[in-house]
């Protein structure tokens, strides 16, 4: 069972919009390496993981992903109210205005929408948690790209906190694979098991 809380895991206070810089932080939004795949993947591994302390894990990570996703759709919300027109066709984000106005929608920055198709549950705990270590560091590169790209420091300040919790998230999946790996024993990975090759 999930509790919600009614505020945001990092404040967020915006005090400039910037539809252009919006138009690139909504693929943490919904983009292949963002907020909402991330979330998905995890709660949906942990239906197949045999061990509870991982099975907590993912649960707490992506309990905590949905709690960035909302911090996402916050900045970018921020970024783009009350925008003029003018504001709307000088950035670029015309485009993304004309299907969904200044409503937060899961879209990749390249304007790809969401798809199931970016993550992947295979029921094989190293597997899985080897695509979760993977995931963060993809989502913790998006962001550092979004800090490249961006000069507001209100921005950048929740940016930077959304990407540290990916360099933890990233810790907290490695000890997960290492505990997963005792647990199955050499004997049991794949990678060091003869009995595979054949």
């Amino acid at each position: 069972m999930f509790v919600y809380e009614k505020r945001l895991q990092y404040p967020i206070k915006i005090k400039n919009p910037n539809p252009k810089l919006a138009a690139v932080i909504i693929s943490q939004y919904g983009g292949p390496d963002g907020e909402l795949g991330a979330s998905l993947r995890y709660l949906s591994q942990r239906f197949s993981m045999p061990y509870p302390e991982l099975k907590g894990l993912l649960t707490d990570i992506g309990t905590e992903e949905l709690g960035h996703l909302e911090m996402v759709g916050t900045i970018v919300h921020q970024l783009t109210r009350n925008l003029s027109e003018e504001q709307i066709r000088t950035a670029g984000f015309d485009a993304y205005f004309v299907d969904h106005t200044a409503g937060v929608y899961p879209t990749a920055a390249s304007g790809a929408p969401w798809s199931a198709g970016s993550i992947q549950v295979t029921g094989d705990m190293i597997a899985d948690l080897t695509e979760d270590l993977a995931a963060e560091q993809k989502a913790r590169v998006t962001y550092d790209n979004i800090l490249r790209l961006s000069d507001d420091p209100d921005v950048n300040d929740a940016i930077r906190f959304l990407r540290e919790r990916e360099i933890v998230h990233f810790q907290r999946f490695g000890e997960g694979l290492r505990l997963a790996k005792e647990r199955l024993g050499e004997k049991n990975v794949y990678f060091t098991n003869p009995s595979f090759d054949r």
